[in-house]
């Protein structure tokens, strides 16, 4: 019996360790990515083309969309850190992004779009 104890003590460490382990693992991976499409954001940024939404996405603010892989993986991986975030705090993933946008709008550059919470846009 102590054997059977000891030996799922030993699995549920390692299996807790792996888990955690592959949580950092991906979170870096997500912040490298992020990292990665800073100066394509902003060079779109700057040319007015996206803007900052008021749940903290990307969004088009033309009709021409260049770039949309690059958006749309940039929206997924916010959506995933935003999710991550709230379930530690114990808020909605939703909240998470409208605080994060008004972050972004604190942070943002003069020229830069940006959205109100009824969504009209301003530049900033």
């Amino acid at each position: 019996m102590h054997k059977n104890i000891s030996r799922f003590s030993f699995l549920f460490i390692l299996i807790t360790c792996c888990f955690f382990i592959t949580t950092i693992a991906h979170s870096a991976s997500i912040k490298s990515r992020m990292a990665a499409r800073i100066p394509a954001i902003n060079s779109l940024k700057t040319q007015g083309v996206i803007g900052e939404n008021s749940v903290g996405l990307l969004e088009y603010r033309s009709a021409d969309k260049p770039q949309q892989d690059l958006i749309a993986a940039e929206n997924k991986d916010r959506k995933l850190v935003y999710k991550a975030i709230g379930k530690q705090q114990g808020v909605s993933t939703e909240l998470v992004g409208q605080r994060r946008a008004k972050q972004i709008v604190a942070a943002g550059k003069a020229g830069q779009w940006f959205q109100e919470a009824n969504g009209s846009w301003y530049q900033k």
